[in-house]
């Protein structure tokens, strides 16, 4: 039997961003990483994870494997939106904004900025659609 003077609280709390930091030039574990670093590595990770690829991944990551060879519009509004909402599921992350799209030898030139709770992370990615 509870008590009926226990009085349960679910206050939201932000979860701490403190993790592994990765070294991916020699591909090991280098200590640690919080803040804005860690929001960093986590965007990269995300970015580099296709969405669905196995059952670990089902809500994590990007879907990019089904945009190769669509319409070129298409593809910019559906990774446009597709970049949002995966970078969303951090909470961590507050605004993805200010995309720019560029056709370059290496593939599409994505840019953007990602705006956390620690401050606003510039980033860029080639997808070869």
């Amino acid at each position: 039997m509870i008590p009926e003077d226990i009085i349960i609280s679910q206050e939201n709390f932000q979860q701490p961003s403190l993790t592994y930091k990765i070294d991916f030039k020699k591909n090991k574990m280098v200590g640690t990483t919080d803040g804005l670093e860690a929001v960093k590595q986590a965007v990269f990770l995300i970015l580099l994870t296709e969405r669905d690829y196995s059952k670990i991944y089902q809500d994590y990551g990007i879907k990019i494997a089904d945009l190769i060879g669509q319409d070129f519009s298409f593809a910019i509004s559906e990774l446009k939106k597709r970049i949002t909402e995966a970078l969303l599921e951090d909470d961590r992350i507050t605004v993805v904004e200010n995309f720019t799209f560029t056709d370059s030898k290496d593939g599409l030139l994505v840019e953007f900025d990602v705006i956390t709770i620690y401050g606003v992370v510039h980033e860029q990615e080639v997808y070869n659609l």
